[in-house]
C-alpha cells in the first residue's frame, strides 16, 4: 500500500499509529508557514490544552528536532535545549516514552509525536511508524489544483450563493452541483464546504 489517496486510507493509516503509540500522538502533516494542512492529536486532551495554551510548540525540542531533522528519534535521544521541561511535563501524563518523526520538503514538513508510558518504542515499531507517516504525507499532499468544475462550485458558494442558485446558474441541477462540492472536499480532505472554501483559498486554488 504505498498511496492512500482516499481517507479511508488515512483514518486506516491513523488508526495503525493509535495502536502503536498507547498515549498517543500528534501529527501535522504538510507544516506550511507554522500551520499544518491537516493535524490530528490523540494526547490526553488535557495535556493538548496545556501545550497549546502555553504555546510550547515554540519551544518544544521535539518539534524543533523535526524542523531540521529527516528520520526517526526517540525523544530520550534528542540532544537540545527544553528550558520549559516541556518533554519532563509530558511525563506526568503518561508520554514517558516517546518518538519524533519528521520527512518532506522544507516548503511542506510532516512532523509527528508518538508516546507510550511502559517501554521505548523497538527498531520495528520505529520502522512501522516512519512508513505509515510517510505514506500518510503522501496521501494527503495538498492537490496543486482542482478541476475547473470543483473550482466553480466552491466559488459560487464562497460568493454567498445558496445550492440551488449555484445549481441554477451552472445550469445543472443541485445533486450534480453538491456532487462536484463533495469530490472538492474530498480532495481538499475536508469534511465541510466551509472548511473545502478556506483550504482552496489558502493554496490560492480559487
Amino acid at each position: 500500500m504505498n498511496h492512500m489517496t482516499d481517507t479511508i486510507g488515512l483514518d486506516r493509516g491513523l488508526a495503525q499509529l493509535s495502536d502503536l503509540a498507547p498515549k498517543g500522538y500528534a501529527l501535522g502533516l504538510h507544516v506550511r508557514f507554522a500551520s499544518a494542512h491537516l493535524l490530528i492529536q490523540t494526547y490526553d486532551p488535557r495535556w493538548t490544552e496545556m501545550y497549546s495554551e502555553r504555546g510550547y510548540m515554540l519551544a518544544d525540542p521535539t518539534v524543533f528536532w523535526g524542523f531540521g531533522n529527516d528520520g526517526a528519534i526517540r525523544w530520550s535521544e534528542i540532544d537540545l535545549p527544553d528550558p520549559h521541561d516541556i518533554l519532563g511535563k509530558a511525563r506526568s501524563f503518561g508520554m514517558a516514552y516517546g518518538l519524533a518523526v519528521a520527512l518532506g520538503p522544507t516548503a511542506s514538513r510532516t512532523i509527528g509525536g508518538f508516546a507510550r508510558d511502559d517501554r521505548e518504542f523497538d527498531d520495528d515499531e520505529i520502522s512501522r511508524i516512519q512508513e505509515i507517516v510517510g505514506e500518510l504525507h503522501e496521501a494527503s499532499t495538498p492537490p496543486e489544483q482542482l478541476t475547473p468544475a470543483q473550482r466553480m462550485a466552491l466559488r459560487l458558494i464562497a460568493q454567498g450563493n445558496r445550492h440551488a442558485e449555484a445549481a441554477a446558474f451552472l445550469g445543472i441541477s443541485e445533486s450534480a452541483l453538491k456532487a462536484r462540492l463533495r469530490s472538492a472536499r474530498e480532495r481538499l480532505f475536508v469534511r465541510t464546504t466551509a472548511e473545502a472554501i478556506q483550504r482552496a483559498q489558502e493554496y490560492k486554488l480559487l
